[in-house]
């Protein structure tokens, strides 16, 4: 554990991250953790919004983030990188309806 993380719970809006999570799943995450390429994360918006994606590449300018349904959403193709301090949190399970672990995903977009 990082010094720092504290575990929290967040909730899923829209369909932007479906088949994955679905509206009203409700997430563990931690907070201050360190996400991974393929790691589900909460993430601040340049307007405030706070919203649940998938990281998908990390460079200097911060993380890309993804919707894992491409046709639902707003993601990095909308807004540019995430910077560091505005990546909330690490999804790590969702605990509501049915509680299973969140693994990381081989990052690369299939169409439905």
């Amino acid at each position: 554990m990082w010094i720092g993380e504290t575990f929290g719970l967040a909730r899923v809006h829209g369909r932007s991250m479906r088949p994955t999570l679905v509206e009203g799943d409700l997430l563990l995450v931690r907070h201050g953790a360190r996400p991974v390429v393929g790691d589900v994360v909460v993430v601040r918006f340049p307007d405030g919004t706070v919203a649940v994606k998938r990281a998908v590449l990390h460079d200097a300018a911060g993380w890309w983030v993804e919707r894992d349904n491409p046709r639902e959403g707003t993601d990095s193709s909308h807004v540019g990188s995430i910077p560091d301090a505005d990546v909330l949190a690490v999804a790590l399970a969702r605990v509501w309806p049915r509680p299973r672990p969140l693994r990381r995903r081989l990052v690369g977009r299939s169409e439905p």
